[in-house]
């Protein structure tokens, strides 16, 4: 009843929600989601200009016309720019209906005769309400637009998706709350001179945030890669020194990748650091760790640290690899080729344990690798494949000696 007033309820009491998902046919899309579309939630999609955002959407598109009716609503092109980019996707089915407007009444009023189960507006930043002042794209706009689109989704059921353009610092433009209003944010990243792109997910309702999927950029339009790790060490040099292999975890998914480190003399009175896809700061840390406890000078170097093929790392449990790879690039020394580093490492030199060490091993044994140097505490419980070997260390200075006995 109205205006009746809601009691505490035990938790065993509530009752479960199952959402009802909607697959497409691309299994990386649907794991960054958390196993599929929920019928009337609102997806923002973030991303460099050119990055790949519209083909994504529109390939996804064309996929559901097949379990349903698609609204593709353009602010940027025409229907003859998207009818042209589409041609390389494949035949369309008929549900598929097209609309170039940028004015927000006139869009809703399409939804109100089409009845669509999936509406994709691209992008955010070119839809505008007239009955707000301001241009497109601005705070108040973006707020109002988002606001009635998340009104039109819950009230008729309708799985959206929008496009959000990205500013120079990485992040959504137009207001913060945007990432707030939503049901969940992907940030569609990567190179656009390299053919890889990454789907992650940093907001999500109806899922978990730590899964990414992994796609190449074609001819035909985007396809899956089905093994990330194949893809990252693709190209590898193993007789180089400074290069060594890490095993990051993306969800339920061990992802292998290289760690890239060029220690070289200073030209200049203060020393150059700069990373990319780590966090300086955690490099700067390990570098200090490294000259503190391990006893190297690295004070008059050049550092710089790089992870090959566009992925960004933010886990900590690489940090043994980035040692490894900058010890050996002063040392001017490789690593073994089918070696692994896993671990965490503390301002005392000690390594720390990391989480499903078991998994990383059995994703690096998989991929032909035949050794790991670890945090020897973390190996308690966990089982070994055969031919492979786990080498427990406590501290940085125990690595760096071991590496240079093999």
């Amino acid at each position: 009843m109205a205006g009746e007033k809601s009691k505490p309820t035990k938790l065993k009491e509530v009752s479960s929600i199952s959402y009802a998902r909607i697959k497409t046919d691309m299994d990386e899309f649907n794991r960054v989601l958390g196993g599929g579309v929920v019928p009337g939630s609102l997806v923002l999609i973030g991303g460099d200009p050119g990055i790949g955002k519209s083909t994504l959407l529109l390939q996804v598109s064309t996929q559901l016309a097949n379990k349903g009716t698609v609204l593709y609503v353009s602010g940027e092109e025409s229907a003859e720019q998207i009818k042209l980019r589409s041609e390389r996707l494949g035949d369309i089915d008929n549900e598929f209906y097209l609309y170039a407007e940028t004015n927000m009444q006139a869009v809703r009023s399409q939804v109100e005769a089409i009845k669509p189960d999936f509406l994709i507006i691209d992008s955010i930043q070119t839809i505008m309400s007239p009955e707000i002042s301001g241009v497109q794209g601005s705070v108040s706009q973006v707020r109002e637009v988002t606001a009635e689109l998340i009104q039109i989704a819950k009230t008729n059921n309708i799985a959206t998706f929008i496009v959000g353009h990205v500013t120079k610092e990485g992040q959504l433009a137009g207001p913060r709350m945007l990432e707030h209003m939503v049901d969940t944010v992907l940030y569609f990243e990567g190179d656009r001179q390299l053919s890889f792109r990454i789907l992650r997910a940093v907001k999500n309702r109806f899922g978990s945030t730590n899964e990414i999927g992994v796609f190449e950029m074609c001819d035909s339009g985007l396809r899956e890669v089905e093994n990330p790790s194949m893809m990252l060490l693709e190209g590898r040099n193993v007789d180089i020194s400074g290069s060594a292999i890490v095993c990051t975890m993306e969800g339920s998914r061990g992802v292998m990748a290289e760690i890239q480190a060029l220690v070289t003399p200073t030209g200049f009175g203060n020393p150059r650091r700069m990373t990319n896809g780590i966090d300086v700061n955690r490099v700067l840390l390990l570098i200090a760790v490294l000259e503190k406890r391990a006893r190297m000078n690295l004070s008059n170097s050049d550092i710089y640290v790089n992870v090959a093929g566009g992925l960004r790392i933010d886990e900590t449990a690489v940090d043994l690899g980035i040692c490894a790879a900058i010890a050996t690039s002063q040392a001017d020394i490789p690593l073994p080729p089918d070696m692994i580093f896993i671990g965490e490492v503390g301002l005392g030199g000690e390594l720390r344990g990391v989480s499903q060490l078991e998994k990383r091993i059995n994703e690096a044994a998989k991929l032909g690798f035949k050794s790991a140097i670890v945090p020897k505490q973390s190996l308690r419980g966990v089982k070994i494949p055969d031919g492979f070997a786990a080498y427990g260390i406590k501290t940085i200075s125990e690595m760096i000696n071991m590496l240079r006995r093999k």
